[in-house]
């Protein structure tokens, strides 16, 4: 079986679309793969779903496949799809990204000017604003390193520790959690 034409992948996309849609909506995953079955005698609406799960069974008229067999492709459906959302999100964000350090390095440009030629240093305080937060952005800056350590920056002793300990340094390490 070849790569599917143009039609066929929209169609497919429509089905990935819909089985998410009904995820969403709370629908369990047998509902699901029978609502998008390309058997008209296993589709709940008793249609022929374009590209639906078994389509190649039911344009062979081989018996449709397993409720098993549609509940996986239904998953395989979702994860997919939500996989595709997350690329294209990324790939947003990776745009969007680019345009904000393309905006922050044109009020660096006319900061930097301006903290030069008039050495004014408000200018400067600005444009050092700017490089920060461009480097926020881009994740220049070097991450910050913790370290936990005992009596006199000597080693945490773990050693006949009590529960109670055991939390209190959990709680050190991880204040927010529980």
């Amino acid at each position: 079986m070849g790569r599917p034409d143009k039609a066929a992948r929209a169609a497919i996309a429509r089905r990935r679309s819909d089985a998410i849609d009904l995820r969403l909506a709370g629908v369990d995953w047998l509902t699901i793969a029978r609502k998008l079955a390309a058997d008209p005698t296993v589709n709940s609406d008793g249609i022929a779903y374009p590209q639906g799960y078994g389509v190649e069974r039911y344009r062979k008229n081989q018996d449709p496949p397993t409720n098993e067999a549609l509940i996986h492709a239904a998953c395989r459906d979702v994860r997919t799809a939500l996989a595709d959302r997350r690329a294209e999100l990324n790939d947003d964000v990776d745009e969007l990204r680019a345009l904000e350090a393309d905006r922050l390095d044109r009020l660096f440009f006319v900061a930097y000017k301006k903290a030069v030629r008039d050495q004014d240093l408000s200018a400067i305080d600005r444009t050092l604003r700017i490089m920060e937060r461009r480097a926020r952005l881009l994740g220049l800056d070097m991450p910050v390193r913790a370290e936990l350590s005992g009596p006199d920056g000597g080693p945490v002793q773990v050693e006949n520790v009590t529960v109670d300990e055991l939390d209190a340094l959990i709680a050190l390490t991880d204040p927010d959690g529980e």
